[in-house]
């Protein structure tokens, strides 16, 4: 008895386990905090068979997000996140933070989301299946990429819903979006287009001729290769693929749109020490119909098998737009309407024949009843044709650019094409003067003579009318020069030209940074012939429209502006719609990399005297120019360092150069909400300089912690520095914001922290003056206590303002 009793238990026990697992995530699981790297490991995280991999995945030059089937010789990406933004550097991090996201941030300290569960989530977990999911606490999935918009691949259990679609990539290295797409439409058919195209039938290459059949169907895959289209009930509507093929632990089924547009099911075989033996099972076009995939070649060419591959052909009397790249298309050799207006006569040209080959019908004029002879000889007489298709006994006279050709040996089309039988250009004006006279007779040649006479006259007095223009547009030019150097000399600022920049900066070769009013590249200034002078040139972009008076005004005021912490302006290039300023280049790059990611972190008191360095700063800008400067964009970016390691403030006074109207947009797309000042985002508040106390308050906290202003690898009440610093500073624990091997004076720490609360104020009124800030912290002021310091309305604004930012 006792021994059945036992089996019972024994029983029960392992049916609760199975229970258990069925319903929990797999091993491997990745807690909050979890965090991978582009440059360093870990990189990615794996399945718990290793089949599968979630990170960063190799992409031209840099890195995507992406999931992948791992194998020997090569791995096979099945997702990818954000395909259609700019490929990641290196130095980015993928973080599992501790709101429940999975996190991107750049080298630079940019944001965005890769997963934002509705749910917050605690444990994610690469699945067996190739599904990358984030789990509740309950252990319910509350994000997975499967049910996310699809790349170029469904895998086993994964679905392709109505109304969405799968996208080739640009090529087997790049996961970027190609050039075909693959809807499942809500009518019911499964459709492939060209990306550049209508989703209608008539551009459509490829169909499963399932509309009407059923509703809200989908795409599905089973274990056993079955492709189907059904729906959830267990209505299908139709196999794509019959199944039925071997199911195992080593063997894995995927479907894909590949990059030349056709829909492929593929099995993996697992090896032995990673290898994977991959081979097509299905295809929803054959190898000998590839080129019916409309888009394979571009406008005015054609695509024709050749051996194993295909080949894009130009037409004869076309070349190749782009000789490296023959899929981009064709263009004329000549312009043969041209050619023709000028010499009625049909001598100097052919038509040549090419055997089954069309193009997309797109014809102006349309001939019934007529020969392959009569074709040729009615395009040869109409100066606006270059191309006829002739499906015997009708042609048609086809308008350029030509789309979707194809050559194929089944299609009975012809396709005749006017070309020049020398290949010469079109005809000059003495051999028409010669035709002319030869046609319509001797008594009309001093008619002839007479109106050449005149038309000389008449470009005689073009010619002087273009000479004055010039003149005029000269004067015009070198009055600009003039007044260039006017404001170059008023206030010693050098006038530069765009070719010397482009020289200085070898045609901007090396990008040293960006943000939202430009980008900047190194260069170098020759002096006097020996060595050169190294330079930061910034392209500014969304210029006002007024240009160069605007502009102009903006170096007087810029230019005028010397101190010692802020980065000096050198000259500007003021030519046509170019708009450039030259800085000298700061050799140790910025706060932003010298508080955060530097091997070691600079001292309590080079702490300090680099904040009130950037104080000074500010203050100059606030109150001791002659025209008051906000800088709108206070941030560690935007301080740099000296060779000397003195801080000084750049892209100051940018603001000014943009369209009155993009402000608000300036700060958004510049990536520092954060540092933004409530009133930014009020209604018709005002903005003045305690804009700029704002944005320096939220600095000096990130300063003087030494940390960023959020971090999501911390714990949750840790996450926004402003949070954090405000509870700790209510409960006077300041000793929490201090790292363990900071040498830091409490003292003086104390008063910073007051300093920094006092300085991201809700109300503007309340907050110090710069030149106050300054005065407190050598001293001079007692630095009184922030009242509240972070009341419900605030720490929800900063919450609000923070989501932006993608944590």
């Amino acid at each position: 008895m006792a021994k059945k009793f036992c089996l019972l238990f024994i029983v029960l026990f392992i049916f609760l386990l199975s229970e258990s697992e069925a319903q929990s995530p797999q091993a491997n699981n990745i807690t909050p905090g979890s965090t991978l790297y582009t440059n360093s490991t870990p990189s990615f995280w794996s399945s718990p068979s290793g089949h599968f991999a979630f990170g960063f995945y190799r992409n031209g030059n840099g890195f995507r997000v992406s999931i992948w089937l791992v194998g020997s010789p090569k791995n096979t990406v099945v997702w990818t996140a954000r395909r259609r933004d700019a490929v990641i550097s290196t130095g980015a991090a993928l973080s599992f933070s501790t709101e429940g996201r999975i996190v991107l941030r750049s080298f630079s300290g940019e944001i965005q989301l890769i997963a934002e569960p509705l749910e917050k989530a605690v444990i994610a977990s690469v699945l067996d299946s190739g599904n990358f999911v984030l789990y509740n606490s309950n252990f319910k999935i509350v994000w997975a990429s499967f049910d996310e918009s699809p790349t170029d691949t469904i895998l086993v259990g994964q679905k392709l819903a109505k109304d969405t679609a799968l996208y080739s990539s640009v090529s087997a290295s790049n996961q970027s979006v190609g050039n075909f797409n693959l809807w499942m439409q809500a009518g019911g058919n499964l459709n492939a287009y060209p990306v550049r195209s209508i989703q209608e039938g008539q551009y459509g290459y490829w169909s499963s001729f399932t509309a009407g059949l059923g509703k809200n169907l989908a795409l599905n895959l089973e274990q056993d290769g079955r492709l189907f289209l059904g729906n959830s009930t267990g209505f299908i509507a139709k196999n794509l693929t019959e199944g039925g093929l071997s199911v195992d632990s080593t063997t894995l089924y995927r479907a894909s749109l590949d990059v030349d547009g056709i829909f492929r099911l593929y099995q993996h075989q697992i090896g032995t020490k990673g290898s994977l033996n991959s081979k097509i099972m299905w295809a929803a076009v054959n190898e000998e119909e590839r080129c019916s995939v409309k888009g394979t070649c571009g406008l005015n060419s054609y695509c024709s098998l050749n051996g194993s591959g295909i080949a894009c052909l130009c037409p004869p009397g076309f070349v190749y737009a782009d000789p490296t790249r023959p899929q981009d298309g064709c263009q004329l050799m000549s312009n043969a309407e041209n050619a023709c207006l000028e010499d009625k006569s049909t001598k100097d040209f052919t038509v040549v024949t090419l055997e089954n080959t069309y193009w997309e019908r797109n014809d102006y004029d349309v001939i019934t009843a007529a020969s392959e002879e009569a074709c040729s000889a009615a395009c040869l007489e109409d100066c606006n044709c270059v191309v006829v298709q002739f499906i015997d006994p009708t042609c048609f006279k086809l308008q350029l650019p030509l789309r979707y050709g194809v050559k194929n040996i089944t299609n009975p089309t012809k396709a005749l094409i006017k070309v020049r039988t020398d290949g010469s250009p079109p005809v000059r004006d003495d051999r028409i003067i010669n035709n002319i006279s030869k046609k319509i007779g001797k008594e009309y040649v001093i008619v002839g003579a007479v109106l050449i006479a005149f038309s000389l006259l008449v470009f005689m007095f073009t010619g002087y009318l273009v000479y004055a223009h010039q003149v005029w547009s000269y004067k015009i030019i070198s009055r600009q020069a003039s007044n260039s150097q006017d404001v170059g000399g008023e206030i010693n600022l050098r006038s530069f030209s765009y070719r010397q920049l482009v020289t200085a900066t070898d045609n901007f070769k090396e990008e040293i940074g960006r943000g939202g009013s430009g980008r900047v590249y190194k260069g170098s200034l020759a002096v006097n012939n020996n060595g050169g002078k190294e330079i930061a040139v910034k392209r500014l972009i969304k210029m006002v429209e007024d240009g160069e008076n605007e502009f102009l005004n903006e170096m007087r005021i810029i230019g005028r502006t010397h101190h010692k912490n802020l980065v000096n302006l050198v000259g500007f290039c003021s030519e046509g719609s170019n708009r450039l300023l030259v800085y000298e280049f700061m050799k140790n790059g910025s706060l932003e990399n010298l508080l955060f990611k530097a091997n070691k972190r600079p001292s309590w008191n080079e702490r300090r005297r680099i904040a009130l360095e950037i104080a000074k700063g500010i203050h100059y800008l606030h109150e001791e120019c002659q025209t008051r400067i906000i800088h709108c964009d206070i941030k560690p970016h935007n301080i740099l360092m000296d060779e000397c390691w003195t801080a000084k403030i750049s892209d100051f006074g940018l603001s000014k150069l943009l369209k009155p109207d993009q402000t608000r947009t300036y700060t958004v797309a510049r990536g520092t909400r954060g540092y933004a000042a409530p009133e930014w985002h009020g209604n018709n508040l005002p903005i003045t300089v305690k804009a700029d106390v704002y944005s320096y308050g939220v600095m000096l906290l990130e300063i003087i912690c030494c940390r960023k202003k959020m971090d999501a690898s911390l714990r949750d009440e840790e996450i926004i520095l402003m949070d954090w610093v405000c509870q700790c500073y209510e409960a006077d624990e300041f000793e929490k914001l201090v790292q363990e091997e900071d040498d830091v004076e409490m003292k003086e720490f104390e008063t910073m922290v007051k300093i920094g609360l006092l300085c991201v104020e809700n109300e503007l009124t309340l907050r110090p003056t710069m030149k106050e800030v300054i005065s407190m912290m050598e001293g001079i002021l007692v630095t009184p206590p922030p009242r509240s310091p972070y009341s419900s309305v605030k720490r929800l604004y900063m919450k609000r303002n923070t989501r932006f930012e993608g944590i």
